[in-house]
């Protein structure tokens, strides 16, 4: 996922998150990045992420390489639970739990309906009734 040190040549061979890193976190890029972890939360990789998840903003390869975060990179991580990560990980991220009945279309639905009355946006009066 980082990165591997090739034990033969002793070249080092960056992963698929590291080019990720790199590339959404160029100063060059002037528009705004969002990386998004999805799946199961496994001790190894997120600790990995610790550095970047303080103060300090950094990812640490195990060649010595620090790519440092970007004003305009995001990160989000939908995960199912996090019985895998340790405190200092949990401690580190803002958490947003969403119920499974809040799961679904119908929530969705629901709520543009609501902003379609509020905001007068509907073709009919009773456009929310009847789509409903």
């Amino acid at each position: 996922m980082y990165g591997v040190m090739n034990t033969i040549s002793q070249e080092w061979i960056p992963g698929i998150y590291s080019e990720i890193w790199k590339r959404s976190n160029d100063r060059k890029n002037k528009h705004n990045s969002w990386i998004c972890c999805d799946g199961p939360v496994d001790a190894i990789w997120i600790e990995n992420l610790n550095t970047v998840l303080d103060d300090n903003k950094i990812l640490t390869l195990a060649n010595a390489e620090r790519i440092p975060m970007s004003d305009n990179c995001k990160m989000t991580f939908e995960v199912e639970n996090l019985d895998n990560a340790s405190p200092a990980t949990v401690s580190r991220c803002g958490i947003i739990y969403v119920s499974p009945p809040d799961l679904g279309w119908e929530p969705l639905f629901d709520t543009w309906c609501k902003d379609r009355i509020e905001t007068k946006t509907y073709v009919a009066s009773d456009e929310s009734d009847w789509i409903n």
